[in-house]
């Protein structure tokens, strides 16, 4: 598919050719449940580019003019305003040989990961060390407080997606797949209506979900759709699958005894197909 459309994929697939209306898409993203960083600095307000904002706001904070400090000062990523004795990771780790790493708290700037001085920097009393700690909830209120619309406009796809209780400062190596993922949804839908069609393909994206958690999702899904996108989903939760315009139904069973096309139509055409222990189980959703 990446190849039909101009792109390339990771390895050959095992067919040689592909149709239907394909000129209508312009991307493909697979929206999977890895880390959304490699490094442990990665978080969810960098990766949702809402932390751009949050920086340039501590810039042009009086104090921090006298100082000449600059937006990437208050980055934990580059040399400057980050403690120079954990680089920015708010801890020291002493290898072992024999043993697991141990991870002790930073004794210089106690896991704060930026320099004092630079932490005397506040906008309303906070300082980038405190917004670093709020929940997407709690920033969310505190910028809508303070008439701060251009990083609330960034943070408000995390909290419908339903991640409003992570930390904005919170290391990626601590989320779950699921969380990763519904990240990676909500970058996109800060990007907004963009003029080229992607295909998004979701692996199991409710693991984890609480079911109003998964009405968020689908409103997520519903945002999408209506900016022109298409989504694709490998799910098994029957909540999601009879929201979904048309089911594939794979199977009868796991493993070597599936991988067939039982059923395919609509929710309403799948479970009148007797065949299909998916069809039978969203008899009592659907009807």
């Amino acid at each position: 598919m990446l190849k039909k459309i101009g792109g390339y994929g990771e390895k050959a697939g095992q067919f040689t050719d592909i149709s239907g209306a394909i000129s209508k898409i312009s991307n493909i993203e697979f929206i999977n449940q890895n880390p959304i960083g490699r490094s442990s600095r990665s978080n969810p307000v960098t990766y949702s580019k809402a932390y751009d904002d949050i920086r340039s706001l501590f810039a042009s904070q009086k104090l921090a003019k006298i100082r000449a400090y600059a937006a990437k000062h208050f980055s934990f990523n580059v040399d400057g305003g980050r403690c120079d004795t954990c680089k920015g990771e708010g801890e020291v780790t002493i290898e072992m040989q024999f043993m697991a790493d141990v991870h002790l708290e930073c004794e210089v700037c106690k896991g704060k990961r930026f320099k004092k001085e630079l932490l005397e920097i506040t906008f309303q009393d906070k300082n980038i060390h405190d917004v670093l700690q709020m929940t997407v909830d709690e920033a969310i209120a505190f910028f809508m407080l303070h008439n701060q619309t251009k990083i609330i406009k960034k943070l408000q796809p995390l909290q419908d997606v339903g991640l409003g209780y992570v930390q904005l400062g919170q290391s990626s190596s601590t989320l779950s797949g699921g969380e990763a993922q519904r990240i990676k949804l909500a970058s996109f839908l800060i990007k907004g209506n963009s003029q080229e069609k992607t295909l998004f393909i979701f692996d199991e994206p409710t693991t984890g979900l609480h079911f109003h958690d998964i009405n968020k999702l689908l409103n997520s899904f519903y945002a999408l759709l209506e900016n022109g996108h298409t989504i694709m989903v490998v799910e098994h939760n029957l909540d999601l699958i009879k929201c979904a315009d048309y089911i594939i139904d794979l199977g009868p069973e796991g493993g070597e005894k599936g991988g067939y096309v039982v059923a395919q139509g609509t929710p309403e055409e799948v479970v009148k197909q007797k065949k299909s222990f998916t069809g039978n189980f969203l008899t009592e959703k659907i009807l």
